[in-house]
């Protein structure tokens, strides 16, 4: 059997730190956010999407598909993770967080490797020092686990996927690769 492969960049949240903007489409080196996520993924994987609780006919722009959760409230990043699980057609999603343009180049060889080696549903990025939870890649037969976590109220992602036995993976070697961009400010470096 062939296992399928397809990403979703998240960029559903809030941004309070940010003022409230929505912060894939904040100018970073005068390309909004997600477009730089989506350069970086596009050589590791080719089925891209967006999930967007907001100005979802700008992201469409993109030429990228594009959903919102399905949960509403802006319920956290499990919530656009359950979403995009569930509407999956493939068997694993990689996750990356919009605000993140550094990214490593292999972070979906490593975590696919991963959970291929290992039989494993789930991993996620860690620096060394730092675990990256929204860096991941997830198993589409977590959505009914997911489910009943969220209805129980918890939001925390590590929570989760401790649950699920997740594995970390070790990006000890570029640490720097998932400074992500918190405020106006961020922007302009």
């Amino acid at each position: 059997m062939t296992i399928t492969f397809s990403a979703v960049i998240l960029a559903g949240g809030q941004a309070r730190r940010m003022g409230g903007v929505d912060k894939g489409l904040q100018l970073f080196r005068n390309q909004p956010l997600f477009e730089h996520i989506y350069q970086r993924l596009q050589p590791q994987i080719a089925d891209v999407a967006i999930n967007a609780n907001r100005n979802q006919q700008r992201y469409a722009q993109s030429g990228l598909p594009v959903f919102s959760d399905d949960l509403a409230g802006f319920q956290g990043p499990l919530s656009g993770i359950l979403t995009a699980l569930q509407r999956a057609q493939s068997n694993f999603v990689l996750f990356v967080p919009c605000d993140c343009p550094f990214f490593p180049m292999d972070l979906f060889a490593k975590l696919k490797h991963a959970v291929i080696s290992q039989h494993a549903q789930l991993a996620y990025a860690h620096d060394g020092e730092r675990e990256h939870p929204t860096f991941c890649l997830v198993s589409t037969s977590l959505a009914p686990a997911l489910a009943q976590y969220l209805a129980t109220g918890e939001r925390r992602m590590l929570t989760f996927m401790q649950q699920q036995h997740a594995i970390a993976v070790d990006f000890s070697a570029t640490p720097d690769a998932f400074k992500n961009i918190n405020n106006l400010v961020d922007l302009q470096t």
